[in-house]
């Protein structure tokens, strides 16, 4: 039997791309959630970062979060930074790999072989 996998993302990054592109040449079945077309909410979220840390799912290195205005990047904490997210769904660093609530943020080619078994 096999995972449900799900990858969380936008569909024009290049690194939702690569890890899609990945993923189908080893045959990994998926479904994609864009977050920008779907939505993202709070409870998936929170999810997320009891699994993997607020901070490593806030992408403060892209535009959106350096458009943000300083009074809304200033003393970020849980709390604010999920409802960042969900108000903007481009502050969440892409992708997002869910194998039946196993969590792996971003793309690295190795770091995927590891979870799947690669023939």
């Amino acid at each position: 039997m096999s995972a449900t996998i799900t990858i969380y993302g936008i569909k024009s990054c290049d690194t939702m791309r690569k890890a899609m592109k990945w993923l189908e040449a080893h045959s990994v079945a998926y479904s994609f959630h864009d977050y920008k077309k779907q939505g993202i909410d709070t409870v998936t979220l929170k999810q997320w970062a009891q699994n993997v840390g607020w901070e490593k799912l806030l992408n403060k290195a892209g535009t959106t979060f350096r458009k943000l205005p300083d009074s809304e990047k200033e003393n970020i904490d849980e709390s604010r930074a999920l409802a960042l997210m969900v108000a903007y769904p481009s502050l969440i660093k892409r992708p997002v790999l869910d194998r039946e609530g196993e969590i792996t943020v971003g793309f690295k080619p190795e770091v995927y072989a590891g979870l799947f078994v690669v023939n």
